[in-house]
């Protein structure tokens, strides 16, 4: 059934079939206007109809792949949360966090916190962000790798479980050529243009703001923070156990140099 044919149908059924009498409009310019929607009797439903739909809760998470804290926070928050919450969740990753970048013979090198593992592991997660373009692809993996002993060791074995069509040779081209290079670059200036400057990662960015309130709040109990802060109705998971997914964040951040 149609919008329209829906509008009508739930005025008729609420008894208002005697709008007919002074209502000589046909459904779909019913909310047209506010004396059409008057002279109608729907004025409660146009309302709800041209309601806007509230945003998502953004958050931004800067990070690095070996870092204890932000794998705490990737796998015990960020990725049960996303689970539970994700229609009202948006979430963007970007690995790199206290890395350092120099450009030597037109290619930029990296130095990271650490050690080149970590660097390796930024480079595999910024190239399967980029290659999947979707985070219902790309998150589940990332979150594999993030969850095992050895983060690089892991992408096989992950892509093989949540991505078995992605092929791993061209995550490989992507970290090894140009591709990653630019990527990891793009990664290095998104972070440096953070306002305020970060000083440690796990950085969290929440509906484009940070601050310590938000952060440890978001450490402690993200699923409540989110719930908390979306303004449309809320979904079942928050209304039914708001606390369900919440469990303590390791508090060990990596501090910027």
């Amino acid at each position: 059934m149609g919008p329209w044919l829906l509008l009508a149908a739930c005025c008729l059924w609420a008894g208002l079939g005697s709008a007919r009498l002074t209502c000589n409009y046909p459904p779909h310019l019913w909310c047209s206007s506010r004396e059409i929607a008057g002279a109608c009797q729907v004025e409660q439903l146009c309302a709800m109809r041209a309601a806007p739909k509230a945003s998502p809760v953004s958050v931004q998470l800067y990070y690095e792949s070996l870092c204890p804290g932000c794998r705490g926070f990737l796998v015990t928050q960020l990725f049960p949360t996303w689970i539970m919450l994700n229609e009202i969740l948006n979430i963007t990753l970007v690995p790199y966090g206290n890395a350092k970048e120099t450009k030597v013979e037109g290619k930029w090198q990296f130095e990271c916190q650490h050690g080149q593992e970590e660097c390796k592991g930024n480079l595999m997660e910024a190239c399967l962000i980029h290659l999947l373009e979707d985070l219902g692809l790309y998150f589940p993996v990332i979150f594999c790798m993030e969850s095992g002993s050895d983060v690089t060791a892991n992408l096989p074995l992950c892509l093989k479980i949540y991505a078995p069509e992605v092929s791993l040779a061209n995550i490989t081209a992507c970290v090894n050529g140009d591709l990653g290079n630019q990527l990891m670059h793009q990664n290095a200036q998104r972070t440096t243009a953070l306002k305020p400057p970060h000083r440690y990662v796990p950085w969290i960015v929440i509906n484009g703001k940070h601050t310590e309130s938000l952060q440890s709040l978001a450490m402690e109990a993200l699923f409540r923070l989110v719930c908390n802060l979306y303004q449309g109705e809320l979904p079942s998971a928050c209304q039914g156990h708001p606390q369900a997914p919440d469990s303590p964040s390791p508090q060990n951040n990596c501090l910027r140099d």
